[in-house]
């Protein structure tokens, strides 16, 4: 004789509909989107933060090079794979036209290769500063431009960095570019300049065949996210006369 089903058995059963399981889905997308969003924003914030802490040593390390050698040092050349046996090491100097724009010599002043997108840094060097100073022309140098009689006794290359069109920093002995997440324009450590600069990326972007004296700083927006900085004469003449260097 069959058993007769129980009455647990014959109640029905509880669960997600369809429609109910869907809702649900979405919702989690949303929540994991919106966490993924979040993790994204603190790791870019967290590179950006990075990379200022980077040009800041690079400043540092660039004006340390001057109080021991009395000149600044002359940019590694741009293009060279990083298993050149030059790579990363300055340029004899002086350097003058298109030496005067490369990376930062990394190995010459035993700092890291690549920001934290893996790209090296630009550097822009005037050739007014690359020079040893001659004893008879260390009294010439001037702190309100920035300039020395050096070799050769001009003024020519010092670099400009403007903000919307105004220059917030004339005359620079040398200015420091990490060209940001993006990467528009950087050095790989293959030596290949990426593309894709344009408008204000570009003006940091220039490459050792064209050269323009004019970097562009500002707050990052959809099309701009370099982050620049710069060595200042005053900051630098009297570190220089600190150490001996100058009068």
């Amino acid at each position: 004789m069959t058993a007769s089903p129980t009455n647990a058995s014959l109640k029905p059963q509880s669960g997600f509909s369809l429609v109910e399981l869907t809702i649900v889905l979405v919702i989690v997308a949303l929540l994991a989107g919106g966490l993924m969003f979040g993790l994204s924003g603190q790791r870019e914030q967290m590179q950006n933060k990075e990379a200022r802490q980077q040009l800041e040593t690079i400043r540092e390390a660039l004006i340390g090079y001057a109080m021991t050698n009395g000149r600044l040092p002359c940019p590694a050349p741009a293009n060279l794979p990083n298993s050149d046996p030059a790579a990363g090491k300055a340029r004899t100097p002086p350097c003058t036209d298109a030496s005067r724009f490369g990376v930062v010599p990394w190995v010459t002043l035993g700092l890291a290769e690549t920001d934290p997108w893996g790209n090296r840094f630009t550097y822009f060097v005037s050739s007014k500063f690359t020079a040893a100073l001659a004893a008879d022309a260390q009294a010439s140098f001037t702190i309100s431009t920035g300039s020395a009689t050096a070799v050769p006794a001009d003024n020519s290359g010092t670099a400009n960095v403007r903000d919307n069109g105004l220059d917030i920093a004339s005359d620079v002995p040398a200015v420091i570019v990490s060209h940001g997440s993006r990467s528009a324009g950087a050095f790989l450590p293959n030596g290949a300049q990426l593309p894709g600069a344009a408008g204000d990326e570009a003006e940091n972007a220039d490459s050792e065949a064209n050269i323009n004296p004019t970097f562009i700083a500002h707050t990052p927006t959809d099309n701009f996210d370099d982050l620049v900085t710069w060595i200042i004469p005053t900051v630098l003449k009297s570190r220089m006369v600190a150490v001996g260097k100058l009068p």
